[in-house]
């Protein structure tokens, strides 16, 4: 990640009133795809999780390779006295394990790179901070003619597409009856969007869901030989048998439009015809 970015994440975090400690393997010199080995990785989240200091901690970036050491960690201190972990992409092996196994919420949200010094007045920064100094959260957004209009309660759950698959059948596998389920994704081909979804219908995932969000799915890539569908149409297809409140096109991505939830969180969903409202109901 660029030197700037984490700057700027630092300069911001401290305008907020916050001591920031920095990890070892931020911006690490790794010649490989990580930014260091799952030893370096794993001591350094380790250190975080078990730091009394540390009231939060806040993801770098996401990428790839939380799953490789997830199972090594050690929550013990962490259950006692509980943090936030915030982030998004990869971190939704966080998002998945922890308040699914352990009981504790999370929060989806901004990473290091989403700080900046000409845009920290963002919504979704806003947001960010005012989840953190504890105060509840709404979200209103403009809703579609598409979406599946009615009113859901439930524990919030979810993150990024392709590593609720990649849990599937695993100690992190998300368990969806009852829930508002949140989805989104970057950069894949449409067929293996289609693929993982139907791992998940196939696997019962929507099934017994109070509700479903559909964030955003960017930079969408297609085969020389089209799929036949764009993005909105195949999520259409694989979600039109089912009757509980669907909202397409939330603003909870990799994008600049990544509004901060709280996994694990009870949440309100209201899909009217005019607007979709995401309220929180606990912060616990």
């Amino acid at each position: 990640m660029e030197t700037e970015r984490v700057q700027d994440c630092i300069h911001l975090l401290q305008e907020w009133g916050y001591r920031v400690k920095v990890g070892k393997t931020v911006g690490g010199n790794s010649q490989t795809y990580f930014s260091g080995s799952d030893e370096e990785r794993l001591a350094d989240i380790q250190d975080m999780l078990d730091n009394e200091e540390v009231k939060a901690i806040l993801c770098a970036r996401g990428g790839y390779g939380l799953g490789r050491i997830i199972y090594k960690i050690n929550f013990k201190k962490f259950k006692k006295s509980p943090k936030w972990i915030i982030g998004f992409s990869d971190n939704t092996v966080f998002h998945a394990y922890i308040p699914g196994r352990l009981k504790i919420a999370t929060i989806h949200g901004p990473m290091a790179a989403a700080f900046s010094d000409e845009d920290k007045e963002n919504a979704y920064l806003l947001s960010l901070k005012k989840l953190l100094s504890g105060k509840k959260t709404a979200y209103r957004v403009p809703s579609y003619d598409y979406n599946v209009t009615g009113t859901c309660t439930g524990e919030l759950v979810g993150g990024n597409l392709a590593l609720i698959a990649h849990l599937c059948g695993t100690p992190a596998d998300v368990q969806t009856k009852g829930k508002i389920l949140f989805l989104e994704d970057i950069g894949e081909y449409l067929y293996n969007i289609d693929r993982m979804l139907y791992q998940l219908k196939h696997s019962g995932k929507f099934d017994h869901l109070a509700g479903l969000i559909l964030g955003g799915f960017s930079d969408i890539k297609d085969t020389t030989r089209p799929f036949g569908k764009d993005i909105l149409g195949l999520l259409q297809d694989i979600f039109k048998e089912y009757q509980f409140p669907i909202c397409y096109h939330f603003p909870i991505s990799h994008e600049r439009e990544n509004f901060p939830v709280v996994v694990g969180g009870q949440y309100e969903l209201k899909v009217g015809k005019k607007e979709v409202v995401l309220k929180i109901r606990n912060l616990e």
